[in-house]
């Protein structure tokens, strides 16, 4: 099966100039092939239809018509190798395409993949786990594919399937989430037990991660998502291990998920976030996240200190002093020594990036008509 790396699933290049003639060819026999009432034509024709598609997006194009003979393949034919030729088929033709996946969608592609989904060939299942990650990626086919009854079938691939089908499932289910109506069906299947058990061993900084954080970012908005994630062991923990390590983008999903439970109900949840060490994480995000993250970890750290309400004149709500005063509530030493040395780093970094600034407006202020005397008085004042 071809290598997925997009909300789609899949890569996708430009055709070069030179076989477009070449494939305008095999496009029509392709077609040819795909429909006529000949079984073993048809298979020939999915065959080569997955194959010009593979990487072509004029291809996918040209070969949009046929879209109904392969659905038509789906349901009518008996072979197992007639059915998984015809989903990479179609599979290929809506990488990248949002006609061909609304046009897979409508022509009634959804009722075999179910089916398929509960395939015992391990094949045909990871097939058609594929296809749903795909068409699901379209906004108009979200809806749609979460009112098939599609939704807790692909939290049962998430626990008990092959690893890529598990891996397809989550990307799946992620972007089913970002259509609302979807979540309530989502978390009635109950799928974050098998999504903290794909996240915790998965490389943090990959693809994987990403969509599992971010789909743990939207279930808990809810109470049962929020209860389903601090009750199952390490949860929390391998949230807060994708804030310390994974992608930028990883670490925003994983940040506003701990900010979310936390300002849910601060009283419940601040100890479950506190224990498993996150303020290093929080700490470096402060400084290096993007800027949504840094303000949502500053934000969460004011909330998991000792009292959520501001402090008087005497004592600054400075960023240190809300550290220190987590630091000090910390039972373990070994978290606390990290803390503390996570703040003086963070420190120093933002004191380099401080005279970095000072430095960058000193050469802008020399290149000025004002006198170098001005100039180095105001940086001096610093």
């Amino acid at each position: 099966m071809d290598s997925r790396s997009s909300s789609d699933g899949r890569n996708s290049t430009p055709d070069s100039p030179s076989s477009t003639f070449s494939s305008s060819s095999a496009v029509h026999r392709a077609l040819q092939l795909i429909q006529s009432d000949d079984q073993d034509s048809k298979l020939q024709g999915a065959q080569e239809i997955r194959r010009l598609t593979k990487t072509s997006q004029r291809c996918r194009r040209q070969l949009s018509d046929s879209v109904g003979p392969l659905v038509s393949m789906l349901r009518v034919c008996d072979s197992p190798e007639s059915h998984e030729s015809a989903l990479l088929a179609l599979l290929n033709l809506a990488v990248k395409d949002e006609t061909n996946k609304i046009k897979i969608v409508e022509a009634g592609a959804l009722e075999p993949i179910i089916t398929f989904l509960q395939s015992q060939s391990c094949n045909l299942q990871e097939c058609a786990t594929a296809a749903l990650l795909t068409l699901s990626a379209s906004a108009i086919n979200k809806p749609v594919i979460g009112a098939s009854g599609a939704i807790p079938l692909l939290v049962e691939i998430l626990r008990h399937g092959a690893p890529q089908a598990k891996v397809d499932s989550v990307m799946a289910l992620s972007n089913l989430s970002t259509h609302p109506a979807n979540l309530s069906i989502i978390l009635e299947a109950k799928p974050i037990p098998s999504i903290v058990s794909l996240l915790k061993p998965c490389k943090k900084s990959s693809k994987t991660a990403e969509k599992c954080c971010a789909l743990i970012e939207s279930l808990v908005g809810f109470d049962e998502g929020r209860a389903a994630l601090t009750s199952e062991e390490g949860g929390v923990l391998a949230v807060i291990e994708v804030l310390e390590n994974g992608s930028l983008q990883s670490r925003e999903h994983a940040v506003s998920a701990l900010l979310t439970m936390c300002q849910s109900d601060r009283c419940r949840y601040r100890e479950a976030i506190l224990k498993d060490g996150v303020i290093p994480g929080l700490l470096e995000l402060t400084v290096q996240g993007t800027p949504k993250s840094q303000t949502k970890a500053h934000t969460l750290l004011r909330l998991l200190r000792d009292s959520p309400y501001p402090r008087s004149d005497l004592q600054a709500d400075t960023l240190e002093n809300i550290v220190c005063n987590i630091i000090s509530q910390i039972d373990s030493d070994d978290q606390s020594n990290k803390a503390k040395k996570m703040l003086a780093e963070m420190v120093q970094v933002s004191m380099e990036q401080s005279l970095r600034h000072l430095q960058q407006r000193a050469l802008v202020c020399t290149s000025t008509d004002l006198p170098i005397s001005t100039c180095t008085s105001e940086v001096s004042l610093k």
